[in-house]
């Protein structure tokens, strides 16, 4: 396993992070503890989770998971989701993110968050609240770094602008969804992390399973995410991804190598990403997204694999600035 920089934080970070949205739902206890330690033999030293997934449960079943490893982990959780019956029981008030933050840090049995994402924008509430209330969650130690997840890259800069205008501890951590079936965060939400030194932990670099190599124009894996849940079938719905899907699987053959492998490299390539999130339902599953790790991609692969897809539109129409975004080995 290889190591970086988790932005401008001088802490140190596994270049794959392990996320926890299967545990306690498609994953019971027994396979989240045999994927978990599966991770640690890697070398995995992150972890992401969020209060929603299985409605806590998650968290818990991660809690006692890391008993006795946890200063040797970097642990993310999230606020944002509807968590209870009541109507403030949601969202980035102050009010919403201290409660939840607590909770989270019980469920977990830590003292303190390593990155605590705001894990949608919320635009009842001032940007300026829910940083405040993240930077007194920072002055009390409960949260060490701040991040947001699926934010655009106008709300993420105006949210560094007004954390440095108040002098509130700012935004450290990205996490957009990115794959090669979904390159939007190349357009501004990239370049913008780089500009500034953020980390990126994109989340979904198999495209929600479309990128496995079980996927094409007349075939679905009936047991699969894009199959049996809504929001996923309405991600990937259009029959352009499935071409893509098609593709992809048929250049993975190709090159004798798991297709998962290939996607989760092709994130890791990208010289803004810091780690992408993994994920798995067991450990099967699992070790073709470990195989990313040990990768080594070329730029000539990475551009054969970005030209199954269409081209990403620019921020500006001057094609002539287009970016470099390969990281190589």
């Amino acid at each position: 396993m290889h190591y970086t920089l988790l932005g401008r934080t001088g802490v140190q970070v596994s270049r794959l992070c392990y996320g926890t949205m299967s545990f306690g739902g498609d994953a019971d206890e027994a396979t989240s503890a045999a994927m978990f330690k599966r991770c640690r033999d890697a070398g995995i030293n992150f972890f992401d989770s969020a209060n929603v997934y299985s409605q806590g449960r998650a968290e818990e079943i991660l809690g006692r998971l890391i008993k006795g490893c946890r200063d040797e982990l970097v642990i993310t959780s999230k606020v944002f989701g509807q968590m209870g019956k009541d109507r403030n029981d949601r969202g980035l008030s102050r009010r919403n993110i201290m409660l939840a933050a607590e909770a989270s840090l019980q469920r977990l049995g830590t003292d303190r968050l390593d990155v605590y994402f705001c894990h949608q924008f919320d635009p009842t509430v001032p940007i300026d609240e829910t940083l405040g209330a993240m930077d007194d969650l920072v002055r009390q130690g409960k949260v060490l770094y701040p991040g947001v997840s699926n934010w655009s890259a106008w709300q993420t800069a105006k949210g560094l602008g007004i954390a440095e205008r108040l002098g509130l501890t700012p935004i450290y951590v990205l996490q957009p969804m990115y794959s090669l079936a979904k390159r939007t965060a190349e357009i501004e939400i990239l370049p913008l992390a780089e500009q500034e030194d953020l980390a990126v932990i994109p989340y979904s670099p198999l495209g929600g399973g479309l990128l496995t190599g079980k996927y094409s124009r007349s075939k679905r894996d009936r047991q699969g995410r894009l199959v049996t849940n809504e929001r996923y079938s309405q991600r990937y719905g259009d029959d352009e991804y499935y071409r893509l899907a098609e593709d992809f699987a048929d250049y993975a053959k190709q090159t004798g190598t798991h297709a998962a492998t290939l996607a989760v490299a092709w994130v890791m390539a990208s010289p803004a990403v810091t780690a992408p999130i993994i994920g798995a339902r067991n450990v099967e599953q699992l070790e073709a997204s470990l195989a990313a790790a040990d990768y080594t991609m070329s730029q000539e692969q990475w551009e054969q694999m970005s030209a199954l897809t269409s081209p990403v539109p620019l921020a500006t129409d001057r094609a002539e600035e287009k970016l470099e975004k390969w990281r190589g080995p």
